[in-house]
């Protein structure tokens, strides 16, 4: 895993606030999350382990991240930055949507500067970037252009989140660029993309979702039924980026991977966080 981690306040409203409007929360907890973190650790679940490269701040979030992630199965290894890591909010509605508000930049680990990721603002570089070398697989949501070629070498299956930006367009080969068909951020972040993967691959939530292969196949698959009632949509998107990435290091075929994909979105959907539920490696069969 390369990409971001954000330390997360989450709450529970009855409804996000209208402009000027004041709403009670209740069952505040925190969590290192954001797209790196929740895939990292749904990975973990699924393969016995993580490696996750990552950039964080100097600071108690960061050390805090580092420590929670840990003890959730992921081994990190972090540029230690000058600036702050990055928090959120995140409120969580009676129908069990998620609003997120980021506060402050979002880090990314950097191998283009030197050895170990040097770059400005660096207090302490991160070891690992030859961790990658011999992966079935490496999921990546954020980093630089060195980054992602280091990880295309390395992995035997690199997927991509549309959300690593300008990386992308750097002309490495994806085998697969998974996205939010719902989310219109990471729909502009995609366009010109398509091209860039053998496979793009688009969730609509509940309704499953579609895939367009680099010649020119299609198809959808079905959302995975719930073994319990929906809960929390936080995670869910980034749960199902980490079975799709597991389900193709595994050899599986497209549609067997989305559709474990799929089961690790429902899975999520249904735990409190990012961590509350998600799918197991006992649980594979």
């Amino acid at each position: 895993m390369v990409g971001h981690v954000e330390w997360v306040q989450f709450a529970s409203v009855q409804h996000v606030p209208a402009a000027g409007e004041v709403v009670h929360a209740s069952g505040p907890f925190e969590e290192p999350a954001g797209g790196g973190a929740v895939a990292a650790v749904q990975l973990a679940r699924l393969a016995g382990g993580c490696v996750l490269l990552t950039a964080l701040g100097s600071d108690g979030h960061g050390d805090a991240s580092i420590a929670r992630l840990g003890q959730l199965g992921v081994e990190v290894h972090a540029a230690r930055l000058a600036e702050p890591t990055r928090r959120a909010i995140t409120l969580l509605d009676a129908h069990g949507e998620r609003t997120i508000t980021t506060l402050g930049s979002r880090l990314e680990p950097r191998a283009g500067a030197g050895a170990g990721g040097a770059q400005p603002g660096v207090t302490e570089p991160a070891p690992g970037w030859e961790l990658l070398h011999g992966r079935d697989a490496v999921y990546f949501t954020a980093g630089d252009a060195a980054a992602l070629r280091l990880a295309r070498e390395g992995a035997r299956v690199l997927v991509a989140s549309p959300r690593a930006g300008a990386a992308l367009r750097e002309g490495v080969r994806l085998d697969a660029l998974v996205l939010s068909g719902d989310d219109r951020i990471e729909q502009q972040a995609a366009d010109g993309l398509d091209g860039s993967a053998e496979v793009v691959v688009r969730t609509e939530g509940g309704r499953g979702g579609s895939y367009v292969t680099a010649s020119g196949a299609s198809g959808r698959w079905q959302p995975a039924e719930l073994d319990a009632p929906a809960l929390d949509s936080y995670g869910c998107g980034d749960s199902f980026a980490a079975g799709l990435t597991y389900g193709l290091a595994a050899g599986m075929h497209l549609e067997q991977a989305l559709a474990l994909a799929a089961r690790c979105g429902a899975v999520c959907l249904t735990g409190r966080g990012p961590y509350g539920r998600q799918l197991q490696a006992d649980a594979l069969g």
